[in-house]
């Protein structure tokens, strides 16, 4: 159980001039009164007394006081606390006889504690930075932050790339009358090249045979003095006539037209690659960014499995986005009550040994708000030391001119007595 405050004693503090006040153990204990009465001049005093002469104010002595200050404070461990005298010298008093002064306070004063506008002020990250510090996640949870981040950017820009490559290769012109791969100029006019040179034989087989038959007509004219040569000459002849009747010339003419169409052609098997690339493209970077959005969703996993097995101050306190949340909320949308609540914990949290806070200015809160926090307070065994303007029922007491309302004021100080000889 946390240390806590049982009774303290302040005289000549700032506006306070003597109050005694016995805190309740746990739950909230309100100090109620109007403004400039010295409410607040309590809750500096405690910070002085117990948080060392870096909470000491400036003005410590009250206005018009001849007596120094005084404040008396005795915690639930038996230490007394005690800062009197002209230099208001700190004197702490342990009943097992240890000494050190501010060293033996630092235990389980929590500076937090006694200064929480110093947390609450702190921006959304510093606080998640402390609640992290404090349950031993912070460093492993800071790796995982800035790896989702860098596998977020690069989602975020094949993601990008990818749109791009689809609405590019949506816009592509396909011609599915096109073949696969560009037709080569150079094949098809070799393929011309070859049935001119049939052709050209062709037509040398087609002259032979216009000699031979001109030779034939010669050799008839003279068939009875050159029979032998008219039998030879007919031999050949009946050859040539069945070698030249099945003779086909071939058309050129789809050649020609394909070599004349031949860049309409590749402009249209281009446009297709293209596409067919282009589409190619789109969907390798999303793939790219379907994997992308799987590593950050383990990631998230993974900070979500470090947050759930973590000692955490209050149950459903997290951090999302480098930011301190609570149930889902993030501070600026938390109610007052929550605020409290979540830096009363992490300040718990921070140093188990402190069992109490210090809160100012709790007129945020309505009476139903108040109530709520310090039933949790009770639930928490935790004690809560506050101000509230106000003089309602609320108030645990009320400060009136720098006294509690109610209780017997002390006698009047005495006069300044001057030796001879003083100025």
């Amino acid at each position: 159980m946390g240390i806590k405050i049982n009774k303290l004693e302040i005289d000549n503090v700032k506006r306070v001039k003597a109050v005694k006040i016995e805190p309740a153990a746990n739950g909230l204990t309100v100090i109620g009164g109007r403004n400039n009465q010295g409410k607040t001049s309590v809750l500096d005093a405690i910070a002085w007394a117990l948080g060392g002469d870096r909470h000491r104010p400036t003005a410590a002595a009250r206005d018009g006081s001849v007596i120094p200050p005084n404040l008396h404070i005795v915690l639930s461990n038996g230490f007394v606390v005690e800062r009197k005298g002209k230099n208001s010298d700190l004197k702490v008093t342990d009943p097992q006889g240890n000494k050190g002064g501010q060293q033996l306070l630092n235990e389980f004063v929590e500076q937090f504690a006694i200064d929480l506008p110093k947390f609450i002020e702190a921006s959304s990250k510093e606080k998640a930075q402390t609640m992290l510090r404090i349950i031993g996640v912070g460093d492993r949870l800071f790796e995982l932050e800035k790896e989702e981040q860098e596998k977020y950017n690069s989602r975020l820009t094949i993601g990008q790339i990818s749109d791009q490559k689809a609405k590019y290769a949506k816009e592509m012109t396909y011609y599915p009358d096109a073949p696969k791969e560009p037709v080569s100029a150079s094949e098809l006019i070799k393929k011309q090249q070859d049935m001119l040179a049939q052709n050209g034989e062709n037509q040398r087989k087609r002259r032979k045979l216009a000699e031979l038959e001109q030779q034939a007509v010669s050799v008839q004219q003279e068939i009875d003095r050159l029979l032998l040569q008219q039998k030879t000459i007919m031999a050949d002849l009946d050859i040539a006539r069945k070698s030249a009747q099945d003779l086909q010339d071939e058309s050129t003419e789809v050649l020609e037209k394909s070599i004349m169409d031949i860049e309409t052609i590749n402009i249209k098997v281009r446009a297709n690659l293209d596409k067919d690339k282009a589409e190619e493209d789109a969907k390798t970077y999303r793939e790219q960014y379907d994997r992308l959005t799987e590593e950050i969703q383990n990631i998230r996993q993974e900070k979500t499995d470090l947050l759930d097995h973590a000692d955490l101050p209050l149950p459903g306190l997290s951090v999302e986005e480098g930011e301190l949340t609570y149930n889902e909320k993030r501070w600026d949308s938390m109610s007052g009550s929550d605020q409290l609540k979540v830096s009363t914990a992490i300040v718990r949290k921070l140093n188990p040994k402190c069992g109490f806070v210090l809160l100012d200015k709790l007129e945020q809160m309505d009476l139903d708000t108040m109530t709520e926090f310090g039933q949790w307070l009770e639930t928490e065994g935790l004690q809560a030391i506050a101000t509230r303007v106000s003089v309602g029922g609320e108030c645990s007491i009320i400060i009136e001119d720098g006294y509690v309302k109610g209780a017997e004021p002390p006698g009047p100080e005495p006069e300044q007595k001057w030796k001879v000889g003083e100025f």
